[in-house]
């Protein structure tokens, strides 16, 4: 049974820190900056690929320092993502992270994780969070894929009319979900018939 607690962070007021700026360190960048664009991230890394140069350069909240990992470099920070194939780096920045009672992301290491990074399904202002508990990325992955696909552009246009709707709706607060939830009903009944 999947126990996760999904959550939306606001990354552009919580200081990322990002260790590794590999093939895996250009993917962990990518994905946080599509959805987040405005994201506090540190970058520490050795070696800065290319690539990840060409990912965080239109990003001025992305800030790269190349060079060794040292534990001062957690200060100031709230999550850490280790993007590394360096076992004892990743094992030192877990005891780190629990050390400083910070959250840690270990790429492809779920047993050093607080935190997993899903894929994500976005249209408009709709986010969709998908979790395998650490099982397998590659099926989150299909998932948006097929969530993408499937669900229409318009949807943006749906929340922004349901917005403007709940703030005129008179009542007490259950009268306004009673009422938003009855209008909504007809978004799964739809597909019933």
């Amino acid at each position: 049974m999947n126990t996760l607690y999904p959550i939306f962070l606001k990354l552009h007021t919580i200081p990322l820190l990002l260790i590794g700026a590999g093939k895996v360190g250009c993917e962990k960048l990518s994905f946080l900056l599509k959805n987040s664009p405005d994201a506090l991230v540190t970058v520490i890394a050795q070696q800065v690929s290319d690539e990840f140069w060409a990912i965080a350069k239109p990003y001025p909240n992305v800030i790269i320092y190349q060079k060794a990992f040292a534990p001062t470099d957690l200060q100031g920070h709230k999550l850490i993502i280790a993007a590394t194939n360096n076992y004892f780096l990743n094992n030192l920045l877990c005891h780190l992270a629990k050390q400083n009672n910070l959250l840690i992301n270990v790429a492809d290491k779920p047993a050093l994780c607080d935190f997993y990074l899903g894929g994500i399904v976005t249209k408009g202002d709709l986010k969709i969070a998908i979790s395998t508990n650490g099982k397998s990325p590659t099926v989150a992955k299909r998932l948006r894929q097929l969530f993408e696909a499937v669900l229409p552009d318009t949807l943006d246009e749906l929340l922004q009319n349901l917005q403007t709707y709940r703030q005129q709706l008179k009542g007490n607060f259950e009268e306004k979900v009673a009422t938003l939830n009855q209008l909504t009903a007809s978004l799964i009944n739809k597909n019933k018939h």
